[in-house]
C-alpha cells in the first residue's frame, strides 16, 4: 500500500496545535487529578464516599451537558472568542475550588468549573481540525489525543505530588499557570475568526442539562436512600423525562445543539458508541483503583499517584505513532485491537489484594493498560472526526467530547452500585471486571463497524442536512 508523505508543520500550525493541546490539557487534567486528592478532601471537609463521587461528577455534569452547546458557539461566534472565555473562566473557578470552605461549597465551585472546561475542548479540537487536512491532520489529532490522554492518567501523579507535599488545595491553584501561558499564545494568533452565526439552542441545554443532573443524582443517591425513596425516584423519572424532551427538542429547532443528521454517518455513530465504553472504563478503572491503593491498600496520595507512569509514558511516546498509522492505513484495526490489549490490564489486576506487590501486580497491568489505549485513542478520535465536514467541526467534536464524559459520569455515579457501601478486595475485582468489559464491547464494537475510509459524499451530506 502506497504511503502519503506528511509535510513539516508551519510555525502557525505549530502554534495553533500548543494552544489546543494546553487549552484541553487543563480541562482533561483536572477531571483527572482530583482522583488522588478524594481521600484528603473527604478527610477535612467530611461527606465520605457521596462527596467524592460528587466532586467528580459535579464537574462531569456540567462539562457533559454543556459540551455539545459549547461546540454550537465555538461555530457560531469563533473558536478564538470561545477559548479566551473558557480559559478565563477556568481560571477563576479553579481558584473558587481551591479556597472552598465546605463540601457544599467544593462541589457547586465544580459544577461551575465543568462550564468553563465546555467551552475549552471542542473550541481545542476544532482550530486542530480547522489548520491541519489529511495525514497532517490525523497525525495532530494523534498529539492531541496523546496529550489529553496523558491528562487523564498523569493527573493522579500530579495530584499526589501537590497533595502529600501542599494539600489538596493545591491542585486547582496549578491551573492558573498553564491558562496564564495559553492565553498570552493565543494572542500570536491573528487568523480569521468570525464564526458562522446563527442561534444557540437554549432550550435543548437545559433538558440536557436537568436530564443528566437527575439520572446521576439518583444513581450517587441510591446508595443511601434505596431507589424506593421519592429522594431518589423522582430525581430519576425527571431526568429520564428531561432527556426523551431533549431529543424530541433536538429533531424541531432550527439549530439543534445535537444536530442528529450527523449520527447519519456511518464512522461517526459508530465511533461515539466505542467512545462511550472505552471512556467509561477509562474514568472508572484508575479512579477505583487510586482509591483502593490509598484506602485499603496504604499508599501514600504519591504513590498510588506514580502507579500510573508507565502508562502515561506509552500515551505520550505512542499515540502520534498510532495516530500516523491509523490516518495512512485506516482506523478499524486500532480501535479493535488497543481495548482488548487494555481490558487485558484491568483483569491483571484481578491478582491484586491488600498486599500489593507493585512489580508483579501493579506494572504489568498499567503497561497493558497504556500499551491498548495508546493504540485506540487517536485512532478513534480521528475516524470519528474524519467523517466530519470541517465546517462541523466544532459541534462533532463537541458531541464526541460530550459522549466521552457523559459515560465517565455515569460509570462514576455507578461505582456505589458495583463495589457496594464500602470499597475492599472483592469490590475492586467486581470493579476491573466491569471496566473490562466495557473495554470489550467497545473493540467489538469498532471491529465490526468502523470503516476504513470516509466518502467524500458523506461528509458534504452532513452540512446540507
Amino acid at each position: 500500500m502506497a504511503t502519503t508523505r506528511i509535510e513539516p508543520m508551519t510555525s502557525l500550525q505549530l502554534r495553533v496545535l500548543v494552544i489546543a493541546i494546553l487549552s484541553s490539557f487543563v480541562a482533561f487534567l483536572d477531571g483527572a487529578v482530583i482522583n488522588v486528592a478524594l481521600p484528603a478532601i473527604s478527610k477535612e471537609l467530611g461527606g465520605g464516599l457521596q462527596l467524592q463521587q460528587w466532586v467528580v461528577d459535579a464537574y462531569l455534569v456540567t462539562l457533559g451537558s454543556l459540551i455539545l452547546i459549547a461546540g454550537s458557539l465555538s461555530d457560531v461566534f469563533g473558536r478564538k472568542r470561545v477559548l479566551y472565555a473558557g480559559l478565563i473562566g477556568f481560571g477563576v473557578t479553579s481558584l473558587l475550588c481551591a479556597f472552598a470552605p465546605s463540601g457544599v461549597f467544593l462541589v457547586l465551585a465544580r459544577a461551575l468549573q465543568g462550564v468553563a472546561g465546555a467551552l475549552l475542548v471542542p473550541s481545542s479540537l476544532a482550530i486542530i481540525i480547522s489548520r491541519f487536512e489529511g495525514p497532517a491532520q490525523a497525525k495532530a489529532i494523534g498529539r492531541w489525543t496523546a496529550w489529553t490522554g496523558i491528562a487523564m492518567i498523569a493527573g493522579p501523579v500530579v495530584g499526589g505530588l501537590f497533595v502529600d507535599t501542599l494539600g489538596w488545595r493545591w491542585v486547582f491553584v496549578i491551573n492558573v499557570i498553564p491558562i496564564a501561558i495559553t492565553l498570552v499564545l493565543l494572542m500570536t494568533v491573528h487568523v480569521a475568526d468570525r464564526g458562522m452565526g446563527g442561534r444557540v439552542d437554549i432550550a435543548g441545554a437545559i433538558l440536557g442539562s436537568l436530564g443528566l443532573a437527575g439520572t446521576v443524582f439518583a444513581l450517587i443517591e441510591q446508595g443511601t436512600f434505596g431507589w424506593g425513596s421519592p429522594r431518589v425516584w423522582i430525581p430519576f423519572v425527571v431526568g429520564l423525562l428531561s432527556l426523551a424532551a431533549f431529543f424530541v427538542v433536538e429533531t424541531r429547532v432550527k439549530q439543534p445543539m445535537l444536530p442528529l443528521g450527523l449520527f447519519r454517518v456511518h464512522n461517526f455513530w459508530v465511533g461515539n458508541i466505542s467512545t462511550f465504553f472505552v471512556y467509561g472504563a477509562l474514568s472508572f478503572g484508575p479512579l477505583v483503583v487510586t482509591l483502593f491503593l490509598q484506602q485499603v491498600a496504604g499508599f501514600s496520595a504519591i504513590a498510588a499517584g506514580f502507579v500510573f507512569i508507565p502508562s502515561t509514558l506509552c500515551m505520550l511516546l505512542l499515540s502520534g505513532f498510532f495516530g500516523g498509522l491509523a490516518g495512512r492505513y485506516g482506523p478499524r484495526l486500532f480501535m479493535a485491537i488497543g481495548p482488548v490489549i487494555a481490558a487485558a490490564g484491568f483483569l491483571w489486576l484481578l491478582t491484586m489484594g491488600t498486599d500489593v506487590n507493585y512489580w508483579t501486580t501493579l506494572l504489568p497491568a498499567v503497561l497493558l493498560f497504556g500499551i491498548g489505549l495508546s493504540i485506540t485513542v487517536a485512532p478513534l478520535t480521528s475516524a470519528i472526526l474524519g467523517a466530519i465536514h470541517p465546517e462541523q467541526a466544532g459541534i462533532a467534536s463537541a458531541v464526541n467530547n460530550a459522549v466521552s464524559r457523559i459515560a465517565g459520569l455515569l460509570a462514576v455515579a455507578a461505582i456505589g452500585m458495583i463495589i457496594g457501601g464500602t470499597l475492599d478486595e472483592a469490590g475492586l475485582h467486581r470493579a476491573m471486571v466491569a471496566g473490562a468489559l466495557l473495554l470489550l464491547i467497545g473493540g467489538v464494537v469498532s471491529g465490526i463497524g468502523i470503516r476504513n475510509g470516509v466518502p467524500a459524499a458523506e461528509k458534504v451530506q452532513t452540512v446540507t442536512d
